[in-house]
């Protein structure tokens, strides 16, 4: 069979894959974009988008109950759980026809077929193969399974984008990003949620922010257990019951959630065939400019070992094609001070290092601002829910290395301050920075003395 010939081969549809085709387009490369399924990826069919749009939705519920402390007669309602659902689906489509007209406008050739590797510059994609001196791989990641009796009862956050009503009692087994945010959606839209953690909330990030962020879910209704550790799932009259190490047996739960990692997705690619590093999780070893250690065969996205963020995969699929058609040797992703937003309830919203990270590199030198404060419109409804800010600086002129936000709000209001910590600002800076009042971001420039310790 002829190869059919392209400058660039991209296997995957999603946000880094996307961002790469469509970039080498522009720069007049030949490009074949492969994916088997619905374009955008995790991000926009089963992570990012669906979850933002059951967040709002969450945040809609919660909002009903604060218009009635104001004085508003109406009584919060449920909802309409189908009806939204088709609303979000519907969303996501139009999401999926602007990825396929920017596809077209570009001259970007899909292939809607499974890829896997013939050699290193040739692809075979369904009854196609086609053939390049370049090759990207994006094809994300999956959701982990565990090898534990009952596993199958329940489902993997992918499954919860299934669901048409909400459960009356739901487990979640898990302490990270999708855990979290889950709990609080489910838990805003009535369910009663119980979450399953080994070790913390939240590993990674800032540990007292973290801890704050598991005491306002907890007020929040959401039960947060760290001494079972589930061993199996069994299914009685219809409902799930647990097996702890401990010997407890907890529920009974409609609904069972593993939100226990991911893992890079090469299961299709017959990656043997021309060995490609994987590590130890399944994910695809790239070094700071997407090469592996093939050459002419690169990675973007969650499928490599670095951040599982979609902005960061977008930015490391332009350079990428910016450096190989554009004429920009040096171009390559920044990962440096890279803001992120837990949608939980309320949002963490976090850039640059954590007080951990900032003392294990600096030692002494690092010191710390802090507020906290209950919000005007919370306020008004007589609900004592906190915001929290955390400034970590370093140094006589207290250069500001790692911000930490937790409360209503943070996720609008992180973008602009991580401008101006990716510009080297110091606390100098914030405070000569008149604030806007009254508003909670205002709180970030007018923060006193430094926390001693």
């Amino acid at each position: 069979m002829t190869a059919e010939a392209f400058d660039l081969i991209v296997i995957g549809g999603g946000s880094g894959g996307l961002a790469a085709a469509i970039r080498a387009s522009k720069h007049g490369a030949r490009v074949a974009l492969v994916e088997p399924k619905d374009l955008g990826g995790t991000c926009v069919n089963s992570g990012c988008v669906p979850k933002k749009a059951m967040w709002y939705a969450a945040q809609m519920a919660h909002a009903q109950y604060i218009a009635a402390d104001y004085g508003f007669a109406d009584r919060p309602g449920r909802l309409d759980w189908p009806g939204f659902i088709a609303r979000r689906d519907a969303y996501i489509e139009r999401i999926h026809a602007s990825y396929r007209q920017q596809l077209d406008k570009n001259h970007v050739t899909l292939v809607q077929a499974t890829a896997r590797f013939l050699s290193a510059d040739h692809v075979a994609a369904g009854d196609r193969v086609l053939t390049a001196p370049h090759i990207v791989v994006a094809t994300g990641s999956r959701p982990n399974r565990l090898d534990k009796p009952g596993f199958d009862l329940g489902v993997t956050s992918d499954g919860f984008f299934d669901l048409r009503q909400s459960p009356h009692r739901t487990a979640i087994v898990g302490g990270g990003y999708i855990a979290v945010e889950l709990a609080g959606v489910l838990r805003a839209l009535g369910s009663e949620v119980d979450m399953y953690v080994r070790g913390r909330l939240m590993s990674g990030f800032d540990e007292e922010m973290a801890y704050h962020l598991g005491d306002e879910m907890k007020k929040h209704g959401i039960g947060i257990h760290y001494t079972c550790q589930v061993e199996a799932v069994h299914e009685k009259d219809g409902v799930l019951l647990l097996d702890c190490d401990k010997g407890s047996h907890p529920g009974p739960y409609d609904l069972l959630i593993w939100a226990v990692g991911r893992h890079g997705y090469t299961a299709s690619l017959d990656v043997e065939r021309v060995g490609l590093a994987l590590d130890e999780t399944g994910h695809i070893v790239v070094d700071d400019a997407q090469h592996t250690n093939v050459p002419g065969i690169y990675a973007v996205g969650d499928v490599t070992q670095r951040l599982a963020l979609t902005p960061v995969a977008v930015s490391a699929g332009r350079k990428l094609a910016d450096r190989l058609f554009g004429g920009q040797p040096d171009a390559k992703l920044d990962d440096v001070n890279v803001p992120s937003v837990v949608f939980a309830h309320p949002p963490l919203g976090t850039v640059g290092m954590s007080e951990q990270q900032a003392r294990e590199a600096y030692g002494d030198a690092v010191h710390l601002y802090k507020q906290s404060f209950v919000p005007m419109q919370l306020a008004l409804a007589d609900r004592p829910m906190y915001v929290r800010f955390k400034l970590i600086c370093v140094g006589d002129d207290s250069r500001i290395v790692g911000m930490q936000m937790l409360g209503p709000g943070v996720d609008e209001m992180l973008q602009g301050f991580a401008v101006a910590i990716k510009m080297g600002a110091r606390k100098c800076d914030f405070d000569a920075t008149l604030a806007i009042h009254p508003t909670s971001s205002e709180e970030m420039v007018t923060m006193g003395d430094r926390v001693p310790g």
